[in-house]
């Protein structure tokens, strides 16, 4: 071996690389079906990747939410299954884990995590109360008006430009929040609802310094912090990663540290927690547990199964145990962050920083020349699904639905395409080809026209609403 042939040989090894921290035990195959069938399937589904048969997708990018895999603890978890109506041995350790990782006192089971939403809505909101959040999520502000509520924007101006590359984009803005207090008045204001790694503006975290600076207002002001803990793992990851002050502490750490300055959390257990069903609700003060645990048995079932089965309990338990797991964490960002650099090297409009959950792509800078009411998100994911088999989500016009008051279409500043990855489903070669196909289909984005709305039902359009294209 040459000298020039041994300093190449240690260039290449001072290059490390990362893998993934599991092992696969079983698969599932997948196939994807030629572009004609994909057409016809995209025709009978409306344009909407919501309807498509989960047959006819090739790599399913639609939702982290119940797509996760599940360790070998977890289903080994799943036979300890005690379906006892009352008092299940696996409520008491799901309680447990809720406690020991998040911090709260009490726990309400639920079935997943709009069943929380609803509870929480329906016992902390009064008819006619504004509740501030940072950025709207579909069935959270659904939930909020039904129970007579007004949601408001509270999020910073960056979280609305995609190009903004904020480390916190999810942050509220004090100044918002006290404009609103002066506004309605504090007695007004039912709660504060915090979204960690918020979804709606691409998956950006909140710092650990603006929920302690939010804490602080709201203690002055005598207003509650409910958190969505669905994606706060995630949050966390990005604490540790860009906060000055947190790159010793450990995911599990930073995670507890923050619920700590919120007065409790719902969780849609279906994404962080590692499970294909379930969620809970957590709160520290008793008389709102007391609330939450009789009006569950209306709604859901029994406080210690709140509609879900002992084994999903003891897979959720098992679940939040290893969500906090530091190299599981890093994985699952990592694979996200890969994906994003191959779109960013090649100049594709995704939201940047990329976030921590999916990597969503600007559909106005797709598609500049289609109108935002004939909806470019949705013509990018009809798109992607037909050159690739690849079904991301519409998170833009549609989802943003239409003003309660005006009936007019709410036109959100950012018109995003998700692709959500599952935790632990998919290897590197998968991003691969997602990259490529959303390129060959921004390289074709000139010759393609916009959708019209011909079916739209009258709550979350975004599940049901169907397209025909503009000819």
């Amino acid at each position: 071996m040459t000298s020039s042939t041994l300093k190449t040989f240690g260039q290449q090894l001072s290059r490390r690389s990362w893998a993934e921290p599991w092992k696969i035990k079983a698969v599932e195959p997948i196939h994807m079906i030629d572009r004609d069938e994909r057409a016809r399937a995209l025709e009978e589904a409306g344009y909407n990747t919501f309807l498509l048969r989960s047959a006819d997708v090739y790599i399913d990018l639609l939702t982290d939410s119940g797509t996760s895999a599940m360790s070998d603890r977890q289903w080994a978890g799943m036979m300890m299954g005690d379906e006892a109506y009352a008092g299940s041995n696996n409520f008491y350790h799901l309680e447990k884990a809720v406690q020991d990782y998040y911090g709260y006192k009490h726990m309400v089971p639920t079935h997943q995590g709009r069943g929380a939403e609803h509870l929480l809505s329906q016992t902390a909101i009064k008819p006619g109360q504004s509740v501030p959040g940072n950025m709207y999520f579909t069935t959270t502000r659904l939930h909020h008006e039904l129970a007579g509520g007004t949601f408001i924007d509270v999020i910073i101006d960056e979280a609305h430009d995609p190009n903004n590359e904020h480390p916190f984009k999810g942050n509220v803005d004090l100044e918002k929040m006290e404009a609103l207090v002066t506004e309605v008045g504090a007695e007004n204001v039912a709660y504060v609802s915090l979204a960690g790694t918020v979804n709606m503006a691409g998956g950006q975290p909140v710092s650990m310094a603006n929920v302690r600076e939010l804490r602080e207002f709201c203690d002055r002001h005598g207003i509650r912090i409910f958190l969505d803990a669905t994606r706060m793992v995630e949050n966390a990851y990005f604490i540790q990663q860009r906060e000055d002050g947190y790159a010793d502490k450990s995911i599990a750490e930073i995670l507890k540290k923050f619920c700590g300055y919120t007065d409790g959390a719902w969780m849609s257990a279906k994404k962080d927690n590692l499970v294909n069903i379930g969620g809970w609700l957590a709160v520290n003060n008793f008389d709102l547990f007391d609330a939450l645990r009789n009006l569950v048995v209306v709604f859901e079932g029994l406080h210690t199964y709140g509609g879900m089965a002992g084994r999903d309990m003891e897979a959720l338990a098992i679940g939040i145990e290893e969500a906090v797991e530091d190299d599981h964490v890093h994985s699952r960002v990592g694979q996200v962050l890969y994906l994003g650099e191959l779109l960013l090297d090649w100049e594709i409009p995704i939201v940047k920083p990329v976030g921590g959950h999916a990597i969503f792509l600007d559909a106005k800078g797709f598609y500049p020349h289609i109108p935002q009411d004939q909806f470019p998100a949705q013509v990018l994911t009809a798109q992607l699904y037909l050159d690739s088999g690849v079904r991301g989500m519409e998170r833009g016009n549609v989802s943003a639905g239409r003003d309660p008051n005006t009936g007019d279409h709410r036109y959100p500043a950012l018109e995003l395409t998700r692709l959500a990855i599952p935790r632990r489903v998919y290897t590197q070669a998968h991003m691969d080809v997602v990259a490529e196909a959303v390129k060959t289909v921004y390289d074709a984005r000139q010759q393609t026209k916009g959708l019209e709305m011909v079916y739209e039902p009258k709550d979350l359009r975004f599940f049901q609403a169907r397209f025909t294209p503009i000819s």
